[in-house]
């Protein structure tokens, strides 16, 4: 059975970090795009960060660069996203993605197959 699960959700206060995982069981990650993803309360599902399947790609919304990094341990089949400076703005439920490689390499909702459960991120003070 494929899974994605999500952990390293929280609440911060704002300015503060956060590390979000996203774990595969069932398959192996090298072979898939993985994507993170939230939504807000009342809003729209919006993408956050994307990385390719061998890492060597990376794309990151405007409201997030230069805060958020995401990385990838295929040996650990486990996709990062370190979340720095975060901001109230940042509160959401985020959900990791994956788009197997044979698919090519996009970032956008639509386009990814597997989804994990999410994972709670709140910003306040």
């Amino acid at each position: 059975q494929l899974q994605l699960v999500e952990s390293g959700g929280g609440s911060v206060q704002p300015g503060g970090s956060l590390r979000l995982s996203c774990a595969a069981s069932g398959f192996t990650l090298d072979n898939f795009a993985i994507g993170w993803f939230r939504q807000a309360p009342g809003k729209e599902r919006e993408g956050v960060s994307c990385i390719s399947s061998s890492g060597g790609r990376t794309d990151y919304a405007d409201s997030v660069k230069g805060r958020f990094t995401i990385s990838r341990d295929n040996a650990k089949n486990t996709v990062y996203l370190q979340m720095n400076s975060l901001k109230p703005e940042d509160t959401a439920v985020y959900y990791c993605a994956a788009r197997p490689r044979i698919r090519g390499y996009v970032c956008d909702d639509a386009a990814y197959t597997f989804w994990g459960q999410g994972t709670q991120v709140t910003v306040s003070s």
